[in-house]
């Protein structure tokens, strides 16, 4: 999972929005349950996005320093800017992280996040075939180039160890997730044809696709 940046509790580090602009105080939907037609008219309080810059048979993944989430393994990634696309924020985290410029990018999936407390946070997931530069270590990061065979799940957050395999492989997807705080509560894991960043497409049900659910 993508992490938060200011105090909440639960996985990592992209800022949370006051109460009075949150999914709570708007009367969107907040589902407890993965099912597609809880998520009908869902709208997050925060759009974010994850890459994953891929050499051979090895990832670029980061383990964070400072922050929710600091400790555990994650790849890069963070919140959009005001007018920012999600491709743009993709590219300016990697820079800002790691201190490299992805290229070859392109989406993997998406992943919508619903926590108890009313939070909401919809993540594009990108896939990137090189970089310009040589990954270094920031305030916020540490580079880790990591064996693809040999990710550390144990390390990362829950949800990580169910759509990673699939972006490995390949297959592009769509979550839906439910936590109370760091404990995940409910899932849905669809292989899409495309990767849709309309939210409300990106959270419908695919009929025609494989599903995994918990």
């Amino acid at each position: 999972m993508v992490s938060r940046r200011l105090p909440a509790r639960g996985p990592g580090s992209i800022g949370r929005v006051s109460s009075e602009t949150s999914c709570r105080a708007a009367g969107q939907p907040r589902p407890r349950t993965a099912h597609a037609a809880a998520w009908q008219g869902w709208r997050p309080d925060d759009r974010a996005t994850l890459t994953f810059v891929r050499r051979g048979d090895e990832v670029l993944l980061i383990r964070k320093k400072r922050g929710l989430g600091a400790g555990k393994i994650n790849g890069p990634g963070g919140k959009l800017d005001p007018g920012e696309s999600f491709a743009e924020s993709a590219v300016r985290e990697v820079e800002e992280e790691l201190l490299v410029t992805p290229t070859g990018l392109e989406r993997a999936g998406t992943l919508a996040f619903q926590f108890v407390d009313g939070y909401g946070i919809f993540v594009a997931v990108f896939t990137a075939s090189g970089l310009h530069g040589t990954a270094r270590e920031t305030d916020e990061a540490t580079p880790l180039w990591t064996p693809i065979d040999r990710i550390p799940y144990a390390e990362m957050w829950k949800d990580d160890e169910l759509w990673l395999p699939w972006m490995f492989a390949g297959r592009r997807f769509a979550g839906r997730f439910v936590f109370d705080d760091d404990e995940m509560l409910a899932w849905s894991l669809e292989e899409r044809e495309t990767v849709a960043l309309d939210i409300d497409e990106a959270v419908a049900e695919c009929p025609d696709g494989i599903v995994l659910t918990g």
